[in-house]
């Protein structure tokens, strides 16, 4: 496995009793996710789509990767939440977080959709002028405010551009199977389409279509991603709830039911912060629910030490960390030695940048430990494409349990449409009248 998980760093804090206490909710979490009985058991396709998943949408996707790579300069994703974030995360901790500003044979991928900034919006259009452009709409529905209102906004600055029968070869639609808006628009303008599984939440969607096709276009190997996860999966099934994702999701309600709260997930790398963004979605979406949930927040060290670390190390003792730390590079860069030494640093000269990264870990672990900071730890050597599927599916898997141990429905997330709701009434969406008063009426008292 190219995951290694460190429980060294809780001794302190969580007790082999305190972790007894959990085998048989762990147990019955287990079971009740491989058999499929536990809550919102119409989202658990992503268990077993690794090895069930369509073989020949899969080769169309590759097919689809070529022509954008042939055919643009750009390619634009447009989506929300789990249809961009996975994605996202995939590009920046695989090939760079400046992925754009490289040298490269492959197009700039620029995500839209996932925000209302009308800036944003224009800045990405000033980026696309006299460049040849391709789009990836993702979106189940098509109705998702964010991602329609861009979708709208590029397809009129495409249409000026290209003919009919060129943006049949530019626009591709991931989306229903079968029915929805955007399905029928696709199809009825002959653009090709790729499927967001009934069975597969947005959230847990990064292994289907929803972020395959954009990550192909990048030049990754999505074959050796299936691999990492396919690898993953026959391991848990192995070892049961002995697997180290099991483990993990053992040990952090452990940690929430002593009064641990929030749960910091941390890099050392700045490439794996979109997947913190990634992992903060799945994990706040699947738990934070019926008034339950452990907060899940981010730090990329040792950046953040600057600016967060005075409050980890001392502040409220109400969090916890969960380290992933590469222990490899793909490009080595030693310190070089300097003859006036005016920084003092010739006492790490010719050491790896790497090594100092790995001391600085080290050091922070124990210093927040001391602070009664717990920390569990993720290891692996290098960002690959297996070790990306591996990690994708470690934590999906352990969020899956460690809902079911909180007894949460993992699968749904009723309170997003809360915002939603207030947003078309203020906006003056047909049915939604009586709330708009009622609003106004609310905004104006405050005022």
């Amino acid at each position: 496995m190219k995951l290694k998980l460190n429980l060294d760093y809780i001794e302190n804090f969580v007790s082999p009793s305190d972790l007894a206490s959990f085998d048989d909710r762990l147990n019955a979490a287990y079971t009740a996710l491989l058999d499929g009985s536990g809550k919102g058991n119409d989202f658990i396709g992503w268990r077993d789509l690794l090895i069930n998943y369509d073989k020949d949408e899969f080769a169309r996707i590759k097919l689809a990767a070529e022509k954008i790579k042939k055919n643009s300069e750009v390619l634009l994703v447009i989506g929300i939440g789990g249809s961009y974030l996975g994605a996202r995360a995939a590009i920046e901790f695989l090939k760079s977080p400046f992925y754009n500003n490289m040298k490269k044979d492959t197009p700039d991928v620029y995500f839209l959709g996932c925000s209302i900034s009308s800036d944003e919006l224009y800045e990405v259009m000033q980026l696309c002028e006299g460049r040849d452009v391709s789009v990836n709409v993702i979106s189940k529905s098509g109705t998702t405010t964010e991602p329609a209102i861009a979708f709208r906004i590029i397809r009129g600055m495409m249409e000026k551009k290209y003919s009919k029968d060129e943006l049949k070869e530019r626009i591709f639609i991931t989306t229903d199977k079968c029915r929805g808006t955007l399905k029928s628009f696709a199809d009825r303008e002959g653009y090709e389409t790729f499927v967001v599984p009934d069975d597969d939440g947005g959230r847990f969607s990064v292994l289907t279509a929803v972020g395959l096709l954009p990550i192909a276009v990048c030049g990754i190997d999505i074959d050796k991603i299936m691999l990492g996860a396919q690898n993953a999966r026959a391991n848990y099934l192995e070892k049961g709830t002995e697997s180290d994702a099991c483990k993990y999701a053992a040990v952090r309600n452990a940690l929430y039911q002593s009064g641990k709260k929030i749960e910091l997930l941390c890099s050392y790398e700045s490439a794996f912060r979109y997947m913190t963004e990634w992992w903060k979605q799945l994990y706040g979406e699947s738990e934070g629910k019926d008034g339950l949930g452990i907060f899940p927040a981010s730090v990329v060290f040792t950046t953040d030490l600057h600016s967060m670390g005075q409050y980890i190390q001392d502040g409220e003792r109400t969090l916890f960390e969960t380290v992933v730390m590469q222990n490899g590079a793909k490009n080595i860069v030693n310190v070089p030695y300097d003859e006036e030494n005016l920084d003092g640093l010739n006492f790490i000269a010719e050491m790896p940048v790497t090594e100092v990264n790995k001391k600085a870990f080290l050091g922070t672990l124990l210093a927040h430990n001391d602070g009664g900071v717990p920390n569990i730890v993720i290891e692996y050597e290098t960002r690959d494409e297996e070790t990306f599927g591996e990690m994708v599916y470690f934590f999906e898997f352990a969020c899956g349990i460690s809902a079911y141990i909180l007894d949460v429905n993992p699968f749904n997330q009723p309170g997003v449409e809360a915002y939603k709701k207030n947003m078309f009434a203020l906006l003056g969406k047909p049915g939604y009248e009586e709330l708009g008063k009622e609003l106004r009426s609310r905004i104006e008292n405050i005022k």
